[in-house]
């Protein structure tokens, strides 16, 4: 049975001096949309999936099958861990 606890939360804190010039720049009426990441190289995106995509199955041609047991071991055992 899976623990219920409570929904993880973003770790991205904004500093507090980008928290005061927010408050202060919406206080004067002088907030401007925050362009909050850059937009993406969609050329850069294609090259790093088709890495991704070939990185597992290249990995896995590399490794004996003992060496892929003791990885798939100690996976199921740090699921099992959590629980």
């Amino acid at each position: 049975m899976a623990s219920s606890g409570m929904p993880k939360r973003s770790s991205k804190k904004k500093d507090i001096n980008e928290t005061a010039f927010s408050v202060v720049q919406q206080a004067t009426g002088h907030a401007e949309p925050v362009q909050s990441e850059p937009e993406k190289n969609p050329a850069a995106v294609a090259l790093g999936r088709l890495g991704g995509l070939k990185g597992g199955k290249a990995r896995a041609e590399k490794l004996s099958s003992k060496q892929k047991k003791e990885i798939a071991r100690n996976a199921a055992l740090v699921r099992w861990r959590r629980i």
